[in-house]
């Protein structure tokens, strides 16, 4: 009899196997996969080990189980708001276990989200800019909390990002704003000028509105130096306690 750790091996490697025919487009959106019991055969395993990959497979998106006569597990029209929202757990796992740096995150998070400028000076849109100039609004009311703001914080780089206007940038950076920028919340939100990240946020908002894509540059540029600077001062005072 398998073990319980062998059985969640095999499931993985069923997983893999499948997730991979998914890739590669041996199987596409909506196509019907076999059978629980087909797939137990397959690979000579158990049906409660063909379960669990499929379990695994719900879980990342890839496919959607119905039920009935005509029921079984389809492969899954996989969208970029579901694998963002993946994306950012995964980014905030591996910045969690890996111990990254504040500086290396920084750094990390602002170049990525230097290289929709461009794009985002050339193709914003009214709806977006106005989802800024609410945040902005937000982040100026001297009673909001401090997990308020950090929370407008974000959704202020989201809607930089998202102006771009391609999803795919979207997704990507979807780990940097979302799981980078809270991570470094976290460190400087006692100590940062709230003032200060305001008049940033309204340069780069001014910037947008005249489509001045050095501008925006030149703006994310001065709020990674200040963003450092303030880490490496709240870092150094933990240090002297």
């Amino acid at each position: 009899m398998k073990t319980a750790k062998q059985a969640s091996s095999l499931s993985a490697k069923i997983a893999d196997a499948i997730r991979s025919a998914i890739v590669d487009g041996r199987l596409l959106v909506g196509d019907r996969l076999p059978s629980e019991a087909e797939l137990a055969d397959q690979y000579g395993v158990s049906r409660a080990t063909v379960r669990e990959a499929l379990k695994r497979l719900a879980a990342q998106s890839l496919i959607r189980t119905e039920r009935g006569a005509f029921g079984g597990a389809f492969v899954h029209h996989l969208s970029y708001e579901e694998a963002r929202a993946q994306q950012v757990t995964t980014s905030t796992l591996l910045l969690g276990m890996n111990a990254v740096s504040f500086q290396v995150a920084c750094e990390a998070r602002y170049a990525l989200e230097r290289s929709c400028t461009s794009l985002a000076a050339a193709r914003r849109t009214e709806a977006l800019l106005d989802a800024m100039r609410n945040e902005i609004a937000r982040q100026s009311d001297p009673v909001l909390t401090d997990e308020a703001f950090c929370a407008s914080d974000v959704a202020f780089h989201r809607a930089l990002v998202d102006s771009a206007g391609n999803p795919v940038l979207s997704y990507h950076l979807a780990g940097s704003v979302e799981a980078m920028q809270p991570l470094m919340n976290m460190i400087t939100f006692t100590a940062r000028s709230r003032a200060e990240i305001v008049t940033l946020h309204q340069t780069v908002l001014n910037s947008l509105e005249a489509r001045d894509a050095v501008s925006v540059d030149t703006t994310l540029v001065d709020l990674e130096r200040y963003t450092i600077e303030l880490g490496k001062s709240v870092l150094q005072a933990r240090a002297q306690r």
